[in-house]
């Protein structure tokens, strides 16, 4: 039986006498995977870093790094031992040192370490931080400071990277790019990597699995995919705003009906007996346009995302759906107008409550 490369057992995550996650149990099987951690402010998120990390002691349970015990209620292997490297949300530059010199301190950490793919000189550019190196951390902005210290994790290669928030405050126009080249250096260096964040899009692109948490527990955890389109309860659908719940009734082995749009079908992901009363989740892309369709809803907002709208539609019972639409569409619905429906409506997965 193969061992996992982290192993998290039955941790209490506590920080100041105070539980922010109870009895939490995750793993990262194979070394060079990330796994990212999504919940609101305050739930506990860096408080699993800094325990990782060996900053924070536990009482229960067991935390475990490519089978050696890192933390339990008998050993606590104290950070500097740990070769664990933790990039917090606001940065840790020294203010009296340049960039660079901030930056290759990572270096100096990483002396008599086996050489990995990737050198100061490419991470700089892969980050694009080449322009601030002979800055100093006062002289440059938050997004560009997270990127060094990023830079500088990057460089002592550590056996697990820690990332709390790493592009919170890049610029959203610039920040997909950043991910696209934060995702090709991990992939390039191996470096297994928990990232915290608040953002799904981001956790979903970055994160071979993610892990929700809230109420102080650890909800999901699977692989993007499936927390996006398989939430396990109503908490997590809550939680990701990526859909809304209506209510329905099961009125066939693939199908289900609400009073306002009719008659769904699809594959139910649980059965549920014909005439159980359900909330059936539906997401912006399971409705499809169809100006024909003698099915209308008004139209209440309209947003644009460059390469789609989402239109939020109110049906007879005031229930708000998002759907979205491809920019190009050529009729562009105007607030207050009605947009059709097709029928029927199909749905590849059906997942209710």
């Amino acid at each position: 039986m193969s061992k996992n490369f982290l192993e998290i057992k039955n941790v209490d995550f506590t920080i100041g006498g105070k539980t922010k996650v109870k009895n939490a149990s995750f793993v990262i099987e194979n070394e060079g995977e990330t796994l990212c951690i999504l919940g609101p402010s305050g739930i506990g998120k860096t408080t699993i870093l800094r325990t990782i990390a060996g900053l924070e002691e536990i009482n229960r349970g067991t935390i475990k790094l490519n089978g050696k015990i890192l933390s339990s209620n008998k050993d606590h292997i104290e950070p500097e031992y740990r070769n664990i490297s933790l990039a917090f949300q606001d940065n840790s530059l020294f203010p009296h040192y340049s960039i660079e010199k901030n930056i290759l301190l990572g270096v100096e950490r990483n002396k008599g370490k086996k050489k990995r793919k990737l050198n100061f000189k490419e991470i700089i550019k892969l980050l694009d931080i080449s322009k601030i190196l002979d800055k100093y951390p006062h002289e440059i902005s938050a997004g560009e400071a997270q990127r060094a210290s990023l830079a500088r994790s990057l460089l002592t290669q550590p056996d697990l990277l820690l990332l709390d928030e790493p592009l919170s405050n890049v610029d959203q126009s610039f920040k997909e790019e950043i991910q696209v080249r934060l995702k090709k250096i991990l992939n390039k260096l191996k470096i297994t990597t928990i990232i915290v964040t608040h953002d799904s899009y981001e956790a979903f692109y970055l994160g071979h699995k993610c892990a929700i948490i809230l109420d102080g527990q650890i909800k999901q955890f699977d692989d993007p995919y499936n927390v996006y389109h398989f939430p396990n309860s109503v908490e997590v659908v809550n939680f990701l705003n990526r859909g809304i719940l209506i209510p329905a009734k099961v009125t066939g082995e693939n199908s289900l009906e609400n009073k306002d749009l009719g008659t769904i079908k699809g594959n139910f992901i649980k059965h549920y007996p014909k005439g159980s009363d359900v909330q059936l989740l539906l997401q912006p892309e399971d409705l499809e346009h169809d100006d024909k369709s003698n099915l209308k809803l008004e139209v209440v907002d309209r947003k644009f995302r460059g390469t789609n709208f989402i239109y939020t539609l109110k049906t007879s019972s005031d229930l708000l759906i998002p759907v979205f639409v491809h920019s190009h569409h050529i009729h562009q619905h105007e607030v207050d107008e009605k947009f059709g429906i097709k029928r029927p409506i199909n749905i590849d997965h059906i997942v209710c409550f």
